[in-house]
């Protein structure tokens, strides 16, 4: 069975910058709307369902939330939704905004 890989931040802005990725926000709406990775599609239980019928299982999916805890949970439930490639960020979304805080969309 394949396994997620795991990230950081510095390879997952290399990996959007250089490739056709997805990136899923797995945190809560207030947090998604203060600041978000550009494009990222917020996830919850709302709007799970179609983002697993929309998606391309074969196109790598890179998953963060606040600090890269609870995106290693959703990587492997990605993986068992056959999901090819699986990445969970290291340190999240505040990694993120410390290392790129020039890439960080709101609303």
């Amino acid at each position: 069975m394949p396994e997620f890989k795991r990230l950081s931040p510095e390879q997952a802005h290399t990996m959007i910058q250089k490739q056709d990725c997805q990136v899923a926000d797995i945190r809560d709406e207030h947090s998604y709307q203060q600041g978000h990775i550009p494009n990222a599609a917020h996830l919850n239980e709302q709007s799970l369902s179609g983002f697993l019928e929309a998606a391309d299982r074969d196109r790598a999916l890179i998953l963060y939330c606040y600090h890269g805890n609870t995106s290693l949970s959703a990587a492997q439930f990605f993986v068992e939704k056959d999901f090819t490639e699986v990445y969970s960020m290291d340190g999240g979304f505040e990694a993120w905004r410390v290392e790129f805080p020039r890439e960080v969309k709101t609303g």
